[in-house]
């Protein structure tokens, strides 16, 4: 007798060509559901419906389909069991040899914007993990496949063992059944629980060499069912991705979001930017970012706003960087990129696609706060100064400005020209940082911009910026001195903004 196949999926892709491969090569029958018996129908593979084959309709608008002692029996019968094998045959039930499933898209429901809670209930799949866990459960007897990326391994698995799957094999595929199910759950648990409770769940997608250190293991885990971010990068190059590669992107990547309408270049050493410009082509954003610090460059990452062409290529083959991202890759740019076959080049088409929320490790559980990504309106700035902003140095000021909400606090960033000359990073006083940015400017700080991501509590910063020759602040303002920083920049001719938003980064 034919071998028996349930086929039920929610994602079709690979599904005509598993199914045929599966009658064709290797004599199954198949029984299906819902949408998937009428996929396979129109491709023109013979196939049962479940409800032909249990004898019974679908009922509740198809809520109830595959929820059959038929279905469950021949999925979880142990073929070793003499009992087992006499109830199959008393009902009439064939052993199910071969279950692939996957589950309803709840987590692209729930990522509409106007999603209501009725339309996010309707997308919980109930039958689908019922089938899942079940073949799971039962791995020593049949196989479950949950993802199509499983489907050309599984039917390797047949041509390779003369039609038979290994134990191996079975076992691994319901782990991942299990994981499938798990990460559905936790998904509807956190949209349904708010924040009354939160979980965190993952699959490993590579095991790292180590963490920030040799001596810390590490690997790299995606969230949900569905690769976003950087799980669904696509890597078209490069030695194989660190633990510090990632954390740096990701910093990369939330700096480059704040430019994407224009083209943009951000490089950083250990998270912080050491340089970040705007141009009219990317080459140009590009070469202003990097003579920004061209030492600190060296080893770097970079993230573009557009599309590397051949141009920028070029340049970035100029000295050695650990990894380039952007929104996509010409051939000519990839050709060139090839002689630099160590540099990691990753495109990432939607760069503005961050996570929702940061979590933080304490001792004993952890922080969840909602990520800073609220847009800056300069509407709400206040001009506290005589001297009004022109038009150029307030989109200068708005620049400096987003910069800034991006550099570890205490955070001090100088520009001119929509390009960095200075940056003060992570000083356990904002004195260091402004002495440090204006060091690094040199003389370019004559005319520029100073931005700050937290108040002034003193108007000796605000001294020492005018003598360097700055002549507009951007700050959060809120301090109880703040008239003191106010009435320094009137006496010494500064322009200063209060934004009212604080951006510490820790």
């Amino acid at each position: 007798m034919a071998r028996l196949a349930l086929l039920s999926v929610s994602n079709k892709v690979g599904l005509i060509d598993l199914a045929r491969s599966l009658v064709t090569d290797f004599d199954f029958d198949l029984i299906s559901s819902g949408g998937t018996a009428q996929a396979l129908k129109d491709a023109g593979i013979a196939v049962t419906k479940v409800s032909d084959y249990t004898g019974s309709p679908e009922i509740l608008g198809g809520r109830v389909k595959t929820l059959h002692p038929r279905i469950h029996g021949g999925i979880l019968a142990r073929r070793d069991l003499s009992t087992d094998i006499a109830d199959l045959e008393n009902n009439q039930i064939r052993p199910i040899d071969l279950v692939v499933v996957n589950l309803y898209p709840f987590e692209e429901t729930i990522a509409k914007p106007d999603v209501t809670l009725s339309a996010a209930v309707e997308q919980i799949d109930i039958g689908g993990p019922a089938m899942l866990r079940a073949s799971a459960k039962n791995f020593a007897h049949l196989t479950v496949l949950c993802e199509p990326t499983q489907y050309d391994e599984y039917l390797q698995e047949l041509r390779q063992n003369q039609g038979e799957v290994s134990l191996e094999f079975r076992q691994r595929a319901a782990l991942k059944g299990f994981l499938h199910t798990a990460s559905y759950d936790q998904a509807i648990a956190s949209y349904l629980s708010g924040t009354e409770q939160y979980t965190v769940s993952g699959r490993e997608l590579q095991s790292l060499r180590y963490g920030e250190n040799p001596h810390q293991p590490a690997a790299w885990y995606q969230t949900g069912t569905i690769p976003t971010g950087w799980a669904a990068a696509i890597k078209l190059q490069g030695k194989e991705l660190s633990y510090n590669n990632l954390v740096d992107l990701e910093a990369a990547r939330c700096i480059i979001t704040e430019f994407t309408d224009t083209p943009a270049v951000a490089i950083l050493k250990h998270t912080n930017p050491c340089g970040v410009a705007l141009g009219s082509t990317l080459v140009e954003a590009y070469q202003k970012a990097f003579n920004a610090d061209s030492t600190s460059a060296f080893g770097g990452i970079v993230a573009c706003s557009r599309p590397i062409d051949a141009a920028t290529a070029t340049e970035l083959t100029k000295t050695f960087l650990e990894c380039v991202v952007a929104p996509g890759c010409d051939e000519a740019a990839q050709a060139i990129l090839a002689k630099k076959s160590n540099v990691r080049i990753l495109v990432l088409s939607d760069l503005s696609h961050g996570p929702k929320e940061t979590l933080k490790a304490i001792a004993g559980g952890f922080l969840v706060q909602s990520a800073d990504d609220c847009p800056t309106n300069t509407d709400k700035w206040q001009v506290v100064t005589e001297r009004k902003p022109t038009t150029d140095e307030l989109a200068e000021l708005l620049f400096a400005w987003n910069v800034c909400k991006h550099v570890k606090s205490n955070a001090i960033v100088v520009t001119s020209d929509r390009t960095t000359l200075g940056v003060g990073a992570g000083q356990m006083n904002r004195v260091g940082s402004v002495k440090i940015a204006l060091e690094q400017a040199k003389e370019g700080a004559k005319g520029a911009i100073l931005a700050s991501d937290g108040f002034f509590p003193f108007d000796d910063s605000v001294k020492t910026a005018a003598a360097a020759g700055i002549k507009a602040i951007v700050q959060p303002g809120g301090s109880l001195r703040d008239q003191d920083s106010i009435k320094a920049a009137n006496d010494l001719g500064l322009v200063m903004v209060l934004t009212g938003t604080r951006h510490f980064l820790h």
